[in-house]
């Protein structure tokens, strides 16, 4: 296959904008990448949208793609809709480098848009609970909150349950997860487009609500609305413009196998392939955007990512390393704790702030010297596992 770059990018403040709508959002983001990227609408030649739970979330089925980019003046090319839990748009990402790489196409499109604020706050929560198989949830709600106490969030009970089990492992603490969403907050007080954009102490944080014991407010992503787009191009069609593209070393993806023991979790089954196929290590990263749906999350995907080893993530914590200005940033966006999760758009999003971090446009945030990015999305549960997963490695380059 041949190289696959990203030409341009675009992204929408992340936030509840009850007057917006996915049309309008992605609309803005589609618009700010074809700019960055020096295209025209015709130089798209194929669409790939993300989008997880807009039929669930304002009944919007089938045809989110084509609705949302009416009036874009993209209707006519093919447009497929792609929906795969939280990491949507980094599937759709994925898919849009596959049809450049394969020769289908020199110029695509990937977009991950979400609208999640809604004046009915059970439709949200309910959307989320779709992610998980169904047919199993009463199973799965009483394995993790046996004594029936569960907060009515699965998701939430399930990361209360998993952060439980890591302290028990590892010597975690409380205050070890607190000191993540200071971190996070602090990137995202950093980052204009960050829903959560002010400095917190660790105080605050472990003082804020309990959501699921021991997870607090803080510790917590946000339901949020927002869209980011990313042109795909080939190194032709790049050299043809005055842009400085990024290299797709690698995109992969993989389905979670939680109910196999033996079979290694999803995002460290992804990320093994990536690094196989960017032929990298985690030791080559200069930064990171991984899915911290709750504080404990950074700490478990660390040690599953092979950015430290087994039981090693709260000391890679305390060592400086994974904060703005260390060796090696994580979440320098500011996370899904701080920037925030709206689910279809959130993957893209990573992506976004990788390629700024790349590009050296990531201002007060931005890691120096960066050359390698890598972005973890995961998405749904199955089992005991992420029922998916997808892992994107990116490169530097000189502006052509």
């Amino acid at each position: 296959m041949r190289k696959a770059m990203i030409g341009g990018t675009g992204i929408t403040p992340f936030g509840k904008f009850m007057d917006s709508g996915v049309r309008s959002l992605a609309e803005r983001a589609v618009a700010d990448a074809l700019n960055d990227a020096a295209v025209e609408i015709d130089d798209i030649e194929m669409v790939f949208f993300g989008n997880a739970a807009g039929g669930l979330l304002n009944g919007q089925e089938c045809v989110r793609g084509q609705v949302a980019l009416r009036y874009t003046g993209l209707l006519g090319k093919p447009i497929v809709n792609v929906e795969n839990a939280c990491a949507s748009s980094s599937t759709a990402f994925h898919l849009a480098r596959m049809a450049v790489a394969s020769g289908s196409a020199e110029v695509a499109l990937a977009i991950g848009a979400e609208k999640m604020s809604n004046e009915d706050r059970t439709k949200p929560i309910n959307a989320l609970e779709a992610a998980a198989d169904l047919d199993e949830l009463e199973a799965l709600k009483a394995r993790i909150s046996p004594d029936g106490a569960g907060t009515g969030s699965v998701f939430m009970d399930l990361y209360s349950s998993v952060a439980r089990d890591y302290m028990t492992a590892s010597g975690a603490t409380v205050e070890d997860f607190a000191r993540i969403s200071v971190k996070q907050r602090h990137a995202g007080a950093l980052n204009p487009i960050a829903q959560f954009r002010a400095d917190v102490d660790i105080d605050e944080v472990l003082s804020s609500r309990m959501i699921a014991d021991p997870i607090t407010l803080m510790m917590c992503s946000s339901i949020g609305d927002g869209a980011a787009a990313l042109v795909v191009m080939s190194e032709q069609a790049a050299a043809k413009r005055d842009i400085q593209p990024v290299d797709i070393l690698a995109t992969e993806i993989r389905s979670g196998q939680g109910d196999d023991p033996e079979a290694p979790p999803v995002a460290t089954a992804a990320s093994r392939a990536a690094y196989e196929a960017a032929g990298l290590g985690p030791e080559d990263l200069s930064v990171v955007e991984l899915h911290d749906a709750a504080a404990p999350a950074e700490f478990i995907l660390s040690e599953q990512l092979g950015l430290c080893a087994p039981g090693e993530a709260v000391a890679l914590l305390h060592s400086g390393r994974t904060a703005l200005g260390g060796a090696m940033p994580v979440n320098p966006s500011g996370g899904l704790i701080s920037k925030g999760h709206p689910i279809g758009a959130t993957g893209a999003a990573q992506l976004v702030e990788l390629a700024d971090q790349l590009r050296g446009r990531a201002g007060p945030r931005q890691t120096e010297g960066a050359r390698i990015g890598l972005a973890e999305n995961g998405g749904g549960w199955i089992g005991h596992d992420a029922a998916a997963a997808v892992v994107t490695i990116l490169g530097a380059t000189a502006r052509h």
